[in-house]
């Protein structure tokens, strides 16, 4: 690959541009005649290809220099694939497995060329299908524990979390897209907004009308811009993750930045309370996916017990940042006040994952990027109805946060509104 000015790969052209990289020769073969190449890119932003060749696979995503959803009248920065490569190279560091191990990358071009997982899956359509994945709860929150403790000033050396917040502070653009479509977007009338209507038009209004809503939903805002606490996946939910029933990847952070810890936690759990409320809408008969609802509940329950668990245990055995120092705490002889500390640091993440929980319900439905658990149901009366039902769930969330005392009773919420609520 060249240094020459940024061309987007087309499955014609990748053979020949990327055929003399020995990343790609050792991994798909020396002959280019003999690759195959599929585009598979069914994201907003970028371009991802397939290559298999006799040797084996990979995987090429290249950045555009342009939202794809929307197309070239959203201009946006190559950059962002130089944060990803960062990202995915830190949280492997961190929680060791939990990636696409990354061969090359072209800052110039834009492009990483990554390992190919097959037979995973994404997440999202495994759980759209119906399917069960018994280690998911558990390697998510492994996950979520290990990135976001080791890279906060809990444990690492001030001046490399320092030099870290001044690189990623750099990734403005996507933080942008996410200050304004999650935070803001949902609750007024937006230009890229859209909802099932007019099924949801009464209830939409009565949201964006929603003082308490609104004033709270700024106030995460407020939390997501200020405080740099922590490197974050940034975009973390079930369409992020890619499964089989052994093994889970984390992939696409190129949201990342520095940021709260309760982020990445309340995007990823939220998207399975969306896929909890979807599952009406993918019965081929009454009650058929009742068992896909428990287990979706159960999910929650485990990835936040296993990340308090790990989040604990790093805090016991990692704590070595400048923060809650060990030489004010247990070198003193008081592990109790180790202990207090951490209780409170728990608290307020769980509260804050719960507003960030909530407003990320909203966006999906009310905003521009949509997901999948909902678009897929065909009928446009059903989908509002289970829209709907996550949309009160959200609003809860972001306005009673302080008030929810622990995760089960989030999930009894849940399956009080799935079992009552109506449009």
């Amino acid at each position: 690959m060249t240094t020459d000015a940024f061309k987007a790969l087309t499955v014609e052209t990748l053979p020949v541009r990327l055929g003399k990289l020995e990343a790609m020769r050792s991994r798909v073969g020396d002959d280019i005649a003999a690759w195959t190449v599929r585009e598979v890119g069914d994201g907003n932003l970028n371009l991802v290809f397939i290559v298999e060749g006799p040797a084996g696979g990979v995987v090429v995503k290249q950045a555009l220099p342009y939202v794809r959803l929307v197309g070239d009248s959203w201009p946006l920065p190559l950059k962002r694939s130089f944060f990803e490569y960062h990202a995915l190279t830190r949280q492997e560091a961190r929680d060791p497995g939990s990636t696409p191990k990354i061969f090359h990358f072209d800052e110039a071009q834009a492009l990483i060329v990554m390992e190919f997982l097959s037979p995973h899956i994404i997440l999202r359509r495994g759980l759209i299908a119906g399917n069960i994945y018994p280690k998911i709860g558990r390697d998510l929150g492994l996950f979520m524990a290990r990135t976001l403790f080791r890279g906060s000033d809990f444990h690492m050396e001030t001046k490399h979390r320092k030099a870290d917040l001044a690189l990623f502070a750099d990734n403005v653009e996507l933080c942008d897209i996410t200050e304004s479509l999650v935070f803001s977007d949902p609750y007024f009338e937006a230009k890229l907004n859209r909802h099932t209507s007019p099924q949801l038009d009464s209830l939409v209004a009565e949201l964006r009308a929603d003082r308490d809503l609104k004033v709270e939903a700024q106030r995460l805002k407020h939390l997501f811009a200020a405080n740099a606490e922590t490197l974050v996946h940034g975009d973390l939910h079930t369409g992020s993750i890619m499964v089989t029933e052994a093994d889970t990847r984390m992939i696409d952070p190129e949201f990342a930045f520095y940021g709260p810890m309760a982020f990445d936690v309340g995007m990823a759990l939220a998207n399975f309370w969306m896929a909890f409320f979807s599952q009406r809408g993918h019965e081929k008969a009454p009650g058929d996916r009742e068992r896909m609802r428990d287990y979706l509940l159960g999910v929650i329950v485990e990835a936040w017990s296993v990340f308090r668990a790990e989040f604990s245990h790093l805090w016991r055995t990692e704590r070595t940042g400048i923060l809650y120092e060990k030489s004010l705490f247990e070198h003193q002889g008081d592990r109790l006040a180790s202990e207090q500390a951490l209780d409170h640091v728990l608290h307020q993440l769980f509260d804050d994952m719960l507003g960030f929980a909530g407003v990320e319900c909203h966006r999906r439905i009310l905003g521009l990027a949509h997901n999948a658990d909902f678009e897929t149901i065909e009928d446009a009366d059903l989908r509002a109805t289970c829209e709907a039902k996550a949309l009160r769930f959200g609003r809860h969330l972001v306005v009673n946060r302080k008030a929810i005392h622990g995760i089960e009773e989030v999930n009894n919420l849940a399956g009080l509104i799935e079992k009552e609520q109506t449009l």
